[in-house]
Parts: C-alpha cells; sequence; structure tokens
C-alpha cells in the first residue's frame, strides 16, 4: 500500500454555501487526521462540516461550530476514515472570515506489475 500525505485549503468567501473542501480520490481510502478553522475577520463566525457519502446521504462533522475571532479551532479530536468518493464540504454562516486546512493521509493500493 501507498500512502500520500495531503492537505486541501480553501478560503470561505460566500455565505451559507457549501464548499467542497476535499474529495476522496478513487481507489483510495483517506485517513483525515484534523481540519483546522481559523476566523480572520476579527469578529467570529460559525461553520458546518459535512460528509456526503456515495449514496448522497449527508452526515454531519460539525454543525454550526463556533470559530472565535483570531483563534484557530481544531475539528477533530479522532482521525475520520473517508472512502473513495466520499465528499467533505464546508459552509460558513458569514463570508470573507473563515480559513479551512484539512490534513490527511491517502491510503492506495500497491500496483501489481509483471
Amino acid at each position: 500500500m501507498a500512502n500520500n500525505f495531503v492537505n486541501k485549503k480553501v478560503d470561505i468567501t460566500s455565505a451559507e454555501s457549501a464548499v467542497t473542501l476535499y474529495t476522496i480520490p478513487s481507489a483510495t481510502t483517506a485517513i483525515i487526521k484534523s481540519i483546522l478553522v481559523s476566523d480572520d475577520s476579527g469578529s467570529g463566525s460559525s461553520i458546518t462540516i459535512t460528509l456526503t457519502d456515495t449514496s448522497d446521504a449527508v452526515f454531519s462533522i460539525a454543525y454550526l461550530k463556533t470559530i472565535s475571532a483570531n483563534t484557530p479551532t481544531e475539528i477533530l479530536t479522532n482521525p475520520l476514515v473517508a472512502e473513495t468518493g466520499e465528499i467533505i464540504k464546508v459552509t460558513a454562516a458569514q463570508a470573507n472570515r473563515l480559513h479551512v486546512i484539512l490534513s490527511a493521509m491517502e491510503v492506495t493500493p500497491r500496483t501489481v506489475t509483471t
């Protein structure tokens, strides 16, 4: 198995509209280590983070989580396993305030050559 460390970043520029942060690639399992959110407006905000599975079912990771002004907030306290085709989306309550960074390890099957 091959392991590849990745990070995905987004500056959320619109309010109340889900933005795709990370889509797990084909033939890959992702172990999401952290999701870090920071507010750079000085006013604070809130964020909703969801995982959409391959059946289009939506699961809440964080719902209207308060993000304090000028203080980074760690969303995950334990690793989250996501499978091929699943999507992590973020929605901000206010536009142009939140930055989100996701760190993950992608695990892909080893390629066998003959």
